[in-house]
């Protein structure tokens, strides 16, 4: 019987090709590993070749590449301890935190840029949503509004 795996898979494709290389110390051939495992010769090519090249450690999964986080995890709980503070703690007309603000608030808190896009992201990461302001005409009359709901509408909808 086997040591169990000090190491274990993180995913079912991680653990896929773990068990193609156990499979090939076996002694199995790669038509065979194929076959058992439900993909391709040249997928298990692959993944052997890696295996021999970098050891089991290369058939792990890898972290996606890409660019370094411009804050840290301590910077995103220091922002959001700000964000509840309120947007009028921090010199905004309303109490309203949009992506934009929020944007404005880590360029002068942390000295970082964020595209509102991706600020909308990083709220929703942190469990926060980006709030969108209702936009009124200024010449909005809620009496009239009131009165139309009140008294046009029901004679229109008996109408259908």
């Amino acid at each position: 019987m086997n040591a169990p795996d000090p190491n274990p898979s993180t995913s079912w494709s991680e653990g896929r090709r773990l068990r193609a290389w156990q499979l090939h110390q076996r002694g199995w051939t790669q038509a065979h590993i194929a076959e058992a495992l439900g993909v391709t010769q040249a997928a298990v090519s692959q993944w052997l070749h890696r295996a021999r090249l970098g050891g089991v450690p290369a058939l792990r999964n890898h972290p996606a590449p890409g660019p370094v986080p411009l804050l840290s995890p301590a910077q995103l709980t220091q922002l959001v301890e700000l964000l509840k503070q309120g947007a009028e703690a921090h010199g905004f007309r309303g109490d309203v935190w949009t992506r934009r603000r929020v944007a404005q608030l880590i360029h002068d808190c942390f000295a970082v840029r964020y595209h509102p896009t991706h600020v909308g992201r990083l709220l929703k990461q942190l469990g926060w949503s980006p709030q969108k302001p209702i936009v009124r005409a200024t010449q909005r009359d809620e009496e009239a509004i009131a009165a139309w709901y009140g008294e046009r509408w029901p004679a229109l909808k008996k109408k259908r």
